[in-house]
């Protein structure tokens, strides 16, 4: 009931962020994601809603104004069949009755007046490379930080003191916290199978990844080397800059994994360098779809101009060349001297 479900204050939604990857290993992982959101009756917005993904890919849909789940993919709505359908519509129907006892119970405990306030609850499971398996369980309120589940302790981790009531109940019933890690370890990764095979032609596709490596001026006196990656899939690159082919993991600063609109992704990773100490600089990509790792050089711009003013030379040159080739063709060499065509 409401009592026992209450929170107080809650959790943002976040990206799911898979295992890091080992250098040079990329092990790609499945991962599902779900997400529900109940809300006080506000124009613009609905009461309630649901979304489900499987590796960036939207799945299953649902909303109060539908009132009816819904495929996200043609692939899902090829393979799934009504009877899903149906089950999914009640289950959906059934959370959103939760969630509306929820917010009543939330603005009592927390002392709110009537007003827009939202629940939050974000779940999922994640089947990595090596077998092992990631889940995870978490809960807002208002989009702050409440709760979640710390599946392999088989308890609940509170976000701040509003939460410790909720995180007492849910620890004193075990097998409530037992039920909810069952399910991201068991019914989640069996689900998560099925997907991968209906949408497999998407889901398991390899597209690499492209690569610009750029610089710009900073604060006093240094230089910030960006490195985009884009146009890859699956999701999962590793982005990390390389000073004389060493790692600088700690100095690199990432910028997230984002969709580029396309049904690709694409992320950033920059540094900040002193440029007149140490111009040694390579980005590296790690990603499924590349045998082995990506590296592209950083080229100062004094390097470049240097190497523009050396081609100009040589072309220079090399039309010189050409120059004196086409005039001696024109000369005609007699017995004792050689005599040239005059271009009159």
């Amino acid at each position: 009931g409401g009592g026992s479900r209450a929170l107080c204050l809650g959790l943002g939604v976040r990206v799911l962020v898979p295992a890091a990857l080992t250098p040079h290993l990329c092990r790609p992982t499945l991962t599902a994601l779900f997400l529900h959101g109940g809300s006080e009756p506000s124009p613009g917005l609905s009461e309630f809603s649901g979304a489900g993904y499987v590796d960036g890919q939207l799945v299953i849909t649902y909303s109060s104004e539908m009132q009816r789940a819904q495929p996200g993919t043609a692939w899902m709505a090829r393979n799934v069949g009504p009877e899903q359908w149906e089950r999914d519509t009640w289950n959906l129907k059934v959370a959103q009755a939760l969630f509306r006892e929820d917010l009543d119970t939330l603005r009592e405990r927390c002392n709110q007046s009537r007003g827009f306030h939202t629940v939050q609850m974000k779940y999922g499971c994640e089947l990595r490379g090596d077998g092992s398996k990631g889940g995870v369980f978490q809960f807002a309120y208002d989009g702050r930080d409440f709760i979640s589940l710390d599946k392999d302790k088989e308890t609940w981790v509170a976000a701040d003191d509003g939460a410790q009531i909720t995180k007492r109940k849910w620890d004193a019933d075990r097998s409530y916290t037992q039920t909810y890690k069952a399910y991201l370890e068991e019914t989640c990764i069996e689900w998560l199978g099925k997907y991968v095979q209906y949408g497999k032609e998407t889901l398991q596709r390899r597209e690499q990844p492209r690569v610009q490596v750029s610089d710009r001026p900073s604060r006093d006196g240094l230089t910030t080397l960006s490195c985009r990656v884009h146009g890859f899939y699956p999701r999962t690159a590793v982005v990390v800059w390389l000073k004389k082919g060493v790692p600088m993991q700690q100095e690199t600063i990432q910028w997230g994994v984002v969709p580029s609109g396309d049904g690709t992704y694409q992320t950033r990773a920059t540094i900040e360098i002193d440029p007149s100490s140490e111009t040694d600089y390579t980005c590296c990509v790690e990603h499924a779809s590349l045998a082995q790792d990506l590296r592209v050089p950083w080229v100062p711009k004094s390097n470049v101009m240097l190497i523009v003013g050396v081609v100009i030379g040589v072309l220079v040159l090399v039309a010189a060349v050409a120059g004196a080739v086409v005039f001696l063709s024109k000369c005609r060499v007699g017995h004792r001297r050689t005599i040239c065509a005059r271009p009159w």
